[in-house]
């Protein structure tokens, strides 16, 4: 119907221009602007590197590479930062978006598909610096990087899935958005990112299972460093779990739509 494509013409409008604005508002009134998406990403592998190859001496166990641990810790906290940042934000966007939603018939579902999409930048800009630093050193990723656009969409389907089901109970329990930001830290730990989950307890091995976390995180640290297949099935149940919450979050959106616009 018409009015249904000048909508989505507006959405997709309104998505593009919230992506771009996001990004620009970041480091807005910097000398450097901009640029500064491109550079703090660098700085921070940088960083990484220097204290635990250099200074620290940190090595992967199985490993005789001075850059292994580095690696390891690096492809976890790019995965894990993009995840946690999208979810994050994600549980505020409403409440961030008030006086647009007021004003505008947005389509509130695609609303955080612009943090989405901002994520993904910073994700990829910081991604291409650390790929340059592996070909530098000779460090060559395995083969199963292949899956590597495939396993990020699935890990950030399932970051918008948790962000706009967070969201839409921000809406009427304000503590949410403080909750998200203390479990995302926990999470943080419960996910062998700094650690290996060698060194845990057999028992608390066990419990990574029911961490999803762990399947994409483990999937990087596969494809950069541990020179291992992905664990296909691992990834699987990844896509079954983010296509089930999103299709959860978006009945539970369709059935509170009307209270959450007056109420938000």
């Amino acid at each position: 119907r018409p009015g249904s494509l000048t909508e989505s013409l507006m959405n997709l409008t309104l998505l593009f221009n919230f992506t771009k604005q996001d990004l620009l508002d970041r480091y807005s009134g910097s000398m450097l602007g901009a640029l500064w998406t491109l550079l703090l990403p660098l700085i921070n592998i940088l960083i990484f590197i220097v204290v635990f190859s250099k200074l620290m001496g940190a090595q992967l166990p199985g490993s005789s590479s001075t850059q292994s641990y580095s690696i390891y810790l690096i492809a976890g906290l790019l995965a894990w930062t993009a995840f946690a940042n999208t979810v994050n934000r994600a549980t505020r966007t409403f409440h961030d978006q008030s006086h647009l939603i007021r004003k505008i018939r947005v389509s509130l579902p695609h609303l955080p598909l612009y943090i989405v999409l901002s994520e993904s930048a910073v994700f990829a800009i910081s991604l291409s610096g650390f790929l340059v630093f592996m070909l530098a050193t000779g460090n060559l990723p395995h083969r199963s990087i292949i899956l590597l656009p495939f396993v990020f969409i699935t890990q950030q389907i399932l970051a918008y899935a948790l962000g706009l089901l967070l969201a839409i109970l921000n809406v009427f329990i304000r503590d949410i958005q403080e909750f998200v930001g203390v479990a995302l830290q926990i999470g943080f730990w419960l996910t062998p990112i700094l650690y290996v989950p060698d060194i845990l307890p057999e028992s608390f091995q066990t419990l990574l299972a029911y961490n999803p976390c762990y399947y994409f995180i483990r999937a990087y640290q596969s494809m950069f460093i541990l020179n291992a297949p992905i664990d296909t099935g691992q990834l699987i149940i990844l896509v079954i779990l983010a296509h089930s919450l999103l299709a959860g979050a978006y009945l539970l959106f369709k059935r509170l739509e009307k209270d959450l616009r007056d109420f938000v």
